[in-house]
């Protein structure tokens, strides 16, 4: 990769919060492995850090700072955000209640947003949202689910914190850069795997009383393996021209849900599944809600049509803007990225 083709140089320090997670140590490792040297990684107090610090050990010459801290403290986001000419905004809150979603992911936004304006030398926020924020309902089954589809305009209806908290974090970031003209880039990951996740998507389906309800069927899954989402998440970042653009991270040649169920069972272990056609689990939310309404919230509303034209209505997936403006591709074919997976979820198990 060219330094000329970079807003930022290879020693500009550059911050990642949740740097412990899933996706954000991958991306501290990828920035790291793609000649950056400059890095603070932004992680909650206590956390264990083993993983982290074993993905940096081989880069003895980089100066990788951690800073421990809360970013609901101005003053943690302050120091944090200290001189940065790249924040990668990863960490998020995956709180069951809306209160706690707005707090964690929106609160928490906007503290790191407002000391942008306090660094002039800052160059861009690239905000890590999720799949979580569309809402498919005018896409028909099996359309093109891209960039440009809409946004869900009222995510309390799908009863959804996570999509709630995500929502209203771009909605912010959005604010920001028409109010005081900040730099940013949204990236949307799809499904994201790979060794180190232990569950299943929920787009495959539900494990409920010792029983998984597929519920995908013949769907395309929207994976994205841990190693290509992060690169990709790393070239929003410093890729030029980009500004004001969302990004969809998806890899290629996506499986179903059954070819990756099939796949499951064979590579890491058997157990009992029930298909659920999609006219009966679109059926079934529809009951859930409505049941949820007349018995005014005794049983809450976890499944509904919102919920289900988003994660198990079925659509195609496109990752054309990211190959088109980021010069990305998936380095790891979705072949060798499953076969790492099932063979972690092999080792995982007790």
């Amino acid at each position: 990769m060219s330094q000329s083709d970079h807003i930022v140089n290879q020693d500009e320090p550059m911050l990642v919060t949740g740097a412990n997670g899933f996706i954000g140590s991958q991306l501290v490792n990828t920035l790291l492995r793609f000649g950056f040297t400059n890095l603070r990684c932004f992680v909650r107090p206590a956390s264990n850090l083993g993983n982290l610090e074993a993905l940096i050990r081989p880069f003895s010459g980089a100066n990788v700072e951690i800073i421990e801290g809360n970013l609901l403290s101005r003053e943690d986001c302050r120091k944090a955000t200290q001189g940065v000419s790249v924040i990668f905004h990863l960490a998020a809150g995956f709180d069951k209640s809306f209160p706690g979603a707005f707090m964690n992911s929106v609160v928490t936004t906007r503290n790191l947003l407002d000391c942008t304006l306090k660094q002039p030398r800052f160059k861009r926020f690239v905000n890590v949202s999720s799949f979580a924020v569309y809402s498919p309902k005018h896409v028909r089954r099996g359309g093109m689910l891209d960039e440009m589809c809409e946004v869900e305009q009222h995510p309390v209806e799908r009863h959804e914190a996570y999509c709630y908290g995500k929502v209203k974090q771009e909605e912010m970031v959005k604010f920001y850069a028409d109010t005081y003209g900040t730099p940013y880039v949204i990236v949307r990951p799809g499904a994201v795997f790979g060794p180190g996740q232990k569950s299943i998507s929920g787009r495959i389906g539900i494990d409920s009383f010792g029983i998984f309800l597929h519920m995908g069927g013949s769907n395309r899954i929207p994976f994205t393996y841990v190693e290509n989402c992060a690169e990709l998440i790393m070239l929003s970042g410093i890729k030029p021209a980009v500004n004001a653009m969302v990004f969809n991270a998806v890899d290629d040649h996506l499986p179903t849900s059954r070819e990756f169920l099939n796949r499951y069972k064979r590579e890491v272990r058997k157990f009992r599944s029930i298909p659920i056609p999609a006219t009966v689990s679109r059926a079934l939310c529809s009951l859930w809600e409505r049941y949820s309404k007349w018995s005014q919230g005794q049983l809450p509303p976890a499944f509904n049509k919102s919920r289900w034209q988003a994660e198990w209505k079925g659509a195609t997936y496109s990752n054309r803007r990211a190959k088109e403006l980021l010069g990305w591709a998936p380095r790891i074919p979705i072949d060798e990225a499953l076969t790492r997976y099932f063979e972690y979820q092999k080792q995982a198990r007790p």
